[in-house]
């Protein structure tokens, strides 16, 4: 899954001010500055800010963040068991019970804007491809 414009989902905990964009000027107005309320693309909060609102996100669908990798989440339910990894906007999703995938890309789905990439074939520029006899990773 890819998250389109994941940095613009960061809720700002500070005061942050900017120059308003070109444009947005009027004549005689040099002095103005906008607040922002949002995280923007290039401001230094904006990953911290990103991953804060999926990390609430994610935990509030039950999920556990694990000590060793903060990238990753666990859930457990019964029998099932799902992994969820982020890298930035990438997420990779996977269970052992297909309705479990389903429930959590849904889940996001309503939370942020997502694209759904399909059946996993590349990963951190690591390429998988899957077999009756396993899963070959190169």
């Amino acid at each position: 899954m890819d998250v389109h414009n994941a940095f613009l989902h960061g809720d700002l905990a500070e005061e942050i001010y900017m120059s308003p964009p070109p444009g947005l000027r009027r004549q005689g107005e040099n002095h103005l500055v906008c607040r922002l309320h949002k995280s923007l693309y290039g401001l230094k909060h904006a990953s911290r800010q990103w991953f804060a609102k999926f990390s609430e996100a994610i935990c509030s669908a039950g999920y556990i963040q694990s000590r060793a990798n903060y990238s990753l989440f666990t859930s457990k339910r019964g029998e099932s068991f799902t992994a969820l990894l982020i890298y930035v906007d990438d997420i990779l999703i996977t269970s052992n019970d297909p309705a479990r995938i389903a429930a959590t890309k849904q889940f996001l789905h309503n939370h942020f804007r997502l694209k759904d990439l399909g059946i996993l074939k590349y990963f951190l520029g690591i390429e998988v491809s899957a077999s009756k006899k396993g899963i070959f990773i190169s």
